[in-house]
């Protein structure tokens, strides 16, 4: 199984560009909001129509602009999980999955054993609006997977549920999709669902997508800032290379980065819990003021201005445990370390 996609769309002043190939996999599609991640999807699904490009899937082609093949939503084989799960409000649980069927002598055996395998038999013959969030999501995937897709598109699948429940549809959703032979796009702006559910990530920023790579690697190195900031990063400083170091002028600082600088990079990122105490002297040591502390739930966060910092330069933001900043509390100079393998290096 696999899904190829390589189109570019207009909408009003927004540009979509995107192209991306996945196998019999679960790949995130990560981006901010406005990235263009639903609009991706709507492409591939048929509901919105590309200016340009192609989309492929286990060979057969679903839209090619030079070929003039567009196929309708129903002739594409792609499950869609919108937001809201779209069920037929008029329609019972059992109705929505059953007119998915497509083989009419099939549907009822159909319908009866995806509800016992999504457990909800004692919610068949209820209307949306009388179950539960999470019966909802399932009511909608049993639909989905009714239909037979060779491939299923999630839309930010849990925007709509409290965290609790989150949880508890994550985990049913990956056992669903464990046994799915086919490609399942999710697409998120949340870091550790695509963590926890998909190996690898394609990033969106502002209509454009970045090369499909394994997730491990977003959270290592990641290539450019926005992917940074998508994976968690949340302290930048302008960058100049300087061979096995990284000059940042608003900070005054230069750091060892423990490999060459590629001479691209034009930001250095360095994620809060990175920012260590140390000793004077220590490897990438320098001392900072304490601007401001902030008691979080189960960390102390510190805002700290390196000394020979522009008064202007961005604040350095360190993340510890608040064991750690009770014992060094009164010192007002503290001195911190930032591993040279943990500066990230952004073009």
């Amino acid at each position: 199984m696999s899904l190829k996609v390589d189109i570019r769309r207009r909408l009003g002043s927004f540009d979509l560009a995107v192209a991306f190939a996945a196998e019999q996999e679960c790949l995130a599609l990560l981006g901010a909001s406005g990235s263009g991640k639903s609009v991706t999807l709507q492409c591939i699904a048929g509901i919105l129509k590309p200016d340009e490009g192609h989309i492929e899937m286990d060979g057969r082609v679903l839209y090619d602009s030079a070929a003039g093949i567009c196929l309708p939503p129903q002739q594409r084989q792609v499950g869609y999980l919108f937001q809201q799960y779209a069920l037929f409000p008029h329609m019972t649980v059992r109705q929505n999955i059953a007119v998915a069927v497509r083989q009419h002598d099939r549907r009822k055996d159909v319908t009866e054993e995806l509800l016992r395998r999504f457990q909800l038999t004692d919610a068949a013959d209820r209307r949306p609006a009388r179950i539960s969030g999470g019966q909802q999501q399932r009511a909608a995937l049993a639909r989905i997977l009714a239909s037979e897709p060779k491939a299923i598109l999630l839309d930010e699948p849990f925007a709509a549920l409290d965290s609790y429940l989150q949880y508890q549809l994550e985990l049913e959703l990956q056992n669903t999709l464990a046994a799915f032979p086919g490609t399942v796009l999710w697409v998120t702006h949340d870091r550790g669902e695509a963590w926890r559910s998909c190996r690898r990530v394609c990033v969106l920023e502002e209509g454009r997508s970045q090369p499909v790579t394994e997730m491990t690697e977003l959270f290592r190195a990641p290539a450019t800032e926005s992917a940074a900031r998508l994976s968690g990063c949340k302290n930048y400083a302008a960058a100049r290379p300087a061979g096995q170091r990284v000059e940042l002028p608003e900070w005054g600082l230069t750091l060892e980065t423990g490999r060459a600088v590629p001479p691209d990079t034009v930001t250095a990122g360095i994620r809060s819990h990175h920012v260590t105490f140390a000793v004077p002297g220590a490897a990438n040591a320098f001392s900072c003021r304490v601007v401001r502390i902030i008691d979080d739930v189960f960390e102390t966060i510190v805002l700290l201005r390196p000394e020979g910092a522009a008064e202007d330069a961005p604040l350095l933001r360190m993340e510890c445990a608040k064991e750690a900043w009770r014992a060094r509390e009164k010192l007002p100079v503290q001195t911190v370390a930032v591993a040279p393998e943990h500066i990230l290096l952004l073009k």
